[in-house]
């Protein structure tokens, strides 16, 4: 990961996988996803949880929007903006389930709304339907000022959270 991240960056990621390990301190539900080792993923997009409501399967995460994510035109990525709503839905269901269930995407179909730029960028995940095999769900993202810059829905298979994380 090294690599793919500024030194600035990198001490971005350090302090948000120290937030991420100290989430017992912050004023909302705790889920399954707290005290997990964030994945690398999670640290190069600024993934940290802002709000839950598990037995809703609803979630709310922050994320940074990077100068390293901004495309020629000087807006974040489409492919970026996707992988922070595919890292919104997925622990919906996580955290759902108590942490019995990881998400494996089957598809994604994305709206983008508005561009987005550098800064916060709020993701909501919804588990709309819960099955035994497949999970719908759906998210959004939101910058700063409050507007909706994308939208996307998605199918993902069920997969037990001991076999996929072990």
């Amino acid at each position: 990961m090294r690599g793919l991240l500024t030194t600035g960056c990198q001490q971005e990621a350090a302090t948000l996988a120290h937030m991420m390990t100290q989430t017992a301190t912050l004023p909302r539900p705790l889920t399954a996803l707290d005290g997990l080792p964030p994945p690398p993923v999670a640290l190069l997009l600024g993934w940290h949880i802002l709000d839950a409501r598990p037995e809703a399967g609803w979630i709310r995460i922050g994320f940074q929007g990077r100068q390293e994510f901004l495309n020629p035109a000087g807006f974040i990525q489409g492919g970026i903006l996707a992988a922070m709503l595919d890292d919104t839905m997925g622990p919906a269901v996580f955290a759902m389930t108590e942490g019995s269930l990881y998400t494996a995407t089957i598809d994604m179909n994305i709206s983008y709304l508005a561009p987005a730029r550098l800064g916060l960028i709020i993701g909501e995940g919804q588990v709309v339907q819960l099955g035994r095999t497949v999970a719908f769900l759906e998210a959004k993202l939101i910058d700063e000022a409050g507007a909706v810059i994308a939208r996307a829905t998605s199918a993902a298979r069920l997969v037990p959270a001991d076999k996929a994380l072990s």
